[in-house]
C-alpha cells in the first residue's frame, strides 16, 4: 500500500518538509515520484527511513507496537454448515484483533482477500481461500 507525503508524515510525527528532505536524500525505502507527487510504500504500518551514521537518531519511531490480529479459518464450522442451507450457515472465518469476530469474507490492507464460499468450491474443492489482488508474485518452484 502507497501513501502521500502528507500521510506519510503524520505516521512517523514528523513534518512533511522534512519527510520531504528525507525522500530528495533517498532515505526512504520504496518510496518514488509519480509525477509530482511521492508515492511511499509501508513496512509494518510505517514508512521506512533509512539511518544515516551522522547526527543524531530520528525521532519518527512511534514507540507503541502495532495491534495484533489474527486470522484463523474454523474447520468445524465448515463441516457443520455443509448440510445446512444458504440461510442457516455460519461465518467460518475468526479475526481476532480487540475483540472476536466471524466473518464470511475479510479484506485485508495488503492487497489480499479470505474468501469462505461453499456454494462455488475450487477446482481443487477448497471452501476457503485467500486472494491476491492487483499484485506480480515472484513464484519460487519447490
Amino acid at each position: 500500500m502507497y501513501i502521500n507525503t502528507t500521510q506519510a508524515a503524520s505516521l512517523l510525527k514528523i513534518s512533511p518538509r522534512r519527510l520531504r528532505q528525507l525522500l530528495q536524500q533517498g532515505r526512504v525505502k520504496g518510496a518514488y515520484k509519480a509525477g509530482q507527487f511521492w508515492l511511499i510504500p509501508l513496512y509494518r504500518g510505517l514508512p521506512y527511513i533509512n539511518p544515516t551514521k551522522r547526527g543524531r537518531a530520528g525521532t519518527w519511531k512511534t514507540g507503541k507496537k502495532p495491534q495484533k490480529t489474527i486470522v484463523h479459518i474454523n474447520s468445524n464450522i465448515i463441516r457443520q454448515n455443509i448440510h445446512k442451507s444458504k440461510q442457516e450457515r455460519q461465518p467460518a472465518i475468526a479475526v481476532r484483533g480487540k475483540e472476536k469476530t466471524y466473518v464470511h469474507y475479510l479484506e485485508i490492507p495488503t492487497p489480499c482477500r479470505i474468501i469462505y464460499d461453499p456454494d462455488k468450491p475450487l477446482d481443487c474443492g477448497a471452501r476457503v481461500w485467500i486472494e491476491i489482488l492487483d499484485c506480480e508474485l515472484d513464484l519460487v518452484a519447490c
